[in-house]
């Protein structure tokens, strides 16, 4: 059975209620982390449209280099306070990751991007977050530290990011979710799930090798 985690909301419990749920959480948190599934967030979905996309048996799902749609405009500001968008890591091969610090599978996961991106930033791949559903930067930032995440992501905490992306690319139900954007700027790979460092290699190496 697959475990969903929700961000945090500003609903008032009596103390009585959340002694009660306690146990529950921490289970459930547990077995997310072991088993990397996806968190929901909430909001709605992207819908359904031709996207190209052909997805394979891993949950990795790929476009033909000839059938991919662009990447949507992204910027906003960073959980640094900087000023970024996607359009500054031109002719890049770029993997953007949504993530939540609220998300079992986005701790889980967070320390195979950090080295993936580590590994194949001098192959001319950046990596570029999308921080979701946070209320506020602070535990953001502290994930990040606590992973050594290298690369910049965007405050989101509306979500509002997400929806920008082409209608059937990017379902805001999903959090971890990863796209790969080509060096043409064009979408190129999903993954609506958490990845291991295997699966994440198997969705950047081929746009690395493309001319």
């Amino acid at each position: 059975m697959s475990a969903a985690c929700r961000a945090p909301r500003s609903q008032n419990r009596s103390a009585r209620s959340r002694r009660s749920r306690l146990p529950l959480l921490a289970a459930g948190a547990a077995a997310a982390a072991l088993t990397l599934t996806a968190c929901g967030s909430g909001g709605t979905s992207g819908g359904s449209g031709k996207t190209n996309f052909v997805t394979g048996s891993d949950g990795i799902a790929t476009v033909k280099k000839g059938d991919r749609h662009d990447a949507p405009k992204l910027d906003g500001e960073t959980l640094d306070g900087d000023k970024l968008a996607l359009a500054d890591f031109k002719d890049k091969v770029v993997v953007v990751n949504v993530w939540g610090s609220w998300c079992p599978p986005c701790r889980a996961e967070a320390p195979s991007f950090a080295k993936v991106a580590k590994d194949t930033k001098p192959k001319g791949v950046e990596f570029l977050g999308i921080n979701a559903r946070d209320p506020e930067k602070g535990p953001a930032i502290a994930f990040e530290k606590d992973k050594g995440v290298p690369y910049p992501s965007l405050y989101d905490p509306m979500g509002k990011l997400m929806l920008r992306f082409p209608r059937g690319t990017l379902n805001p139900n999903f959090i971890p979710s990863t796209l790969v954007i080509d060096r043409e700027g064009k979408i190129a790979a999903r993954s609506q799930q958490p990845l291991s460092e295997e699966k994440l290699r198997k969705m950047i190496d081929p746009l690395i090798a493309e001319k």
